[in-house]
């Protein structure tokens, strides 16, 4: 029996000893790959595949907005006999982005190098095509108009939107004059520059209209250029509108519901004490110090709530979410959606405010600014169309977030390529 098993031994020890090593090797060789996956080198790889992923998301967004100004450009708003590739287009391109900058927002440090490279290499391959498509419908458009619309219809359509936007425009100075007498200049300085561009962009609009009129006159010559370049001046000069009208709403509707966000904030503080006093002793301590910082904060704004209403409207929006942090779980279901419903209108002006900025400051900035923008417009979205007071609170807290976020990556993309551009 014991010699049955000697040699059994003898037959499987060699065995084992080398299958085992051989598991052991598959087993080192697997964590040796998995390691080699998140190391230094893989991880910069990754970042390089994030990089040129985020430079074609900002092709592609530029390339939407270019879609914009060439339907505003072509043979689509002549009694729609035009052919609608362009539209097509650029609703494919939209959706396209859309849903490239979801998926870019999905390549975070934490994410491993190798599902950030596959998903910047899909957001690539998928900006390439739909770039290949505008491009297409571009072709196909030019061609139409060439057979369909003459550059004097285009150049005459093109001067009554500028003749519209100069009505829509009206004094700018008015409006400036009237924020300037109310309000500190921090809360108008966006207006100030829209003030100043939109009148200058009119002009040049209107001499770069006229230098393709008298192009138009002659065969020999195309007024395309000069007719693009109006347009873009004309974009130019619509969104400094845009700007200025924003701010001086903004503004105002922040001095109107300034107070009433104040006397709000004070409530919640006072339910805050009623909160309180059903607290454990060192729980109602913290809460104590907390609810004092938080009214000497509140007091401080409120003394320069009249010259800065939206300044104020917004510092108000983030003592009440450091209020509601303070609270914790500690208020009912009854109380949370009380607060939920006060809070509400104010973090939504003030989300707005922080978007509007944003949109100004994400112009020309690259993708994680862009992207994060977008995130902000959609929270904004979802807020406005949430039934629920304490999701839709919650959705505007996000869009504020997303929203400074954005201001900060776009400034930061500013120095940068300053710096780059001054060694």
């Amino acid at each position: 029996m014991n010699e049955s098993l000697a040699e059994v031994w003898a037959w499987m020890g060699p065995a084992l000893v080398v299958f085992g090593a051989a598991a052991a090797g598959v087993v080192l060789l697997a964590w040796l790959l998995r390691r080699a996956r998140r190391s230094p080198k893989a991880r910069a790889a990754a970042e390089t595949e994030r990089t040129a992923a985020g430079s074609a998301l900002v092709q592609l967004d530029d390339a939407v907005a270019e879609l914009d100004l060439e339907v505003g450009l072509s043979g689509a708003l002549y009694d729609g006999s035009a052919p609608s590739a362009l539209r097509r287009a650029r609703l494919t391109a939209q959706h396209a982005r859309d849903d490239a900058f979801e998926r870019f927002r999905e390549l975070t440090d934490e994410a491993h190098p190798e599902d950030v490279r596959r998903t910047a290499r899909l957001i690539r391959s998928r900006v390439d095509a739909t770039v290949a498509g505008i491009a297409r419908a571009r072709a196909e458009h030019a061609e139409w108009m060439d057979r369909h619309v003459t550059a004097a219809s285009q150049i005459d359509a093109a001067q009554e939107r500028a003749a519209a936007l100069r009505v829509q425009l009206g004094d700018p100075a008015a409006l400036l004059t009237e924020l300037s007498e109310r309000f500190d200049p921090a809360e108008w300085q966006d207006a100030a520059r829209a003030a100043a561009s939109a009148p200058a962009d009119l002009a040049e609009a209107d001499r770069l209209l006229a230098a393709a009129a008298q192009r138009s006159s002659d065969p020999t010559r195309s007024a395309l250029p000069q007719l693009a370049e109006a347009e873009r001046a004309l974009r130019r000069a619509h969104a400094s509108a845009r700007t200025l009208e924003e701010n001086h709403r903004l503004v105002m509707d922040a001095a109107r519901a300034v107070d009433e966000e104040i006397a709000a904030a004070r409530a919640a503080l006072r339910q805050a004490v009623t909160v309180r006093e059903q607290l454990e002793p060192d729980d109602a301590t913290r809460l104590s110090g907390e609810l004092r910082t938080i009214e000497a904060a509140l007091t401080e704004h409120e003394s320069q709530a009249a010259r800065r209403p939206t300044a104020t409207v917004d510092a108000v929006a983030r003592l009440r979410d450091r209020l509601d942090l303070a609270l914790g779980d500690a208020r009912t279901a009854q109380q949370r959606l009380r607060g939920a419903r006060t809070a509400l209108p104010g973090t939504l002006a003030a989300a707005r405010s922080a978007i509007a900025r944003a949109e100004s400051a994400a112009t020309g900035a690259g993708a994680d600014a862009r992207v994060r923008l977008a995130s902000a417009q959609h929270e904004l979205a979802a807020a406005r169309n949430a039934q629920d007071p304490v999701a839709a609170l919650d959705a505007a807290r996000r869009a504020l977030r997303h929203a400074e976020d954005a201001s900060a990556l776009a400034d930061y993309d500013r120095l940068t390529k300053n710096r780059v551009a001054r060694d």
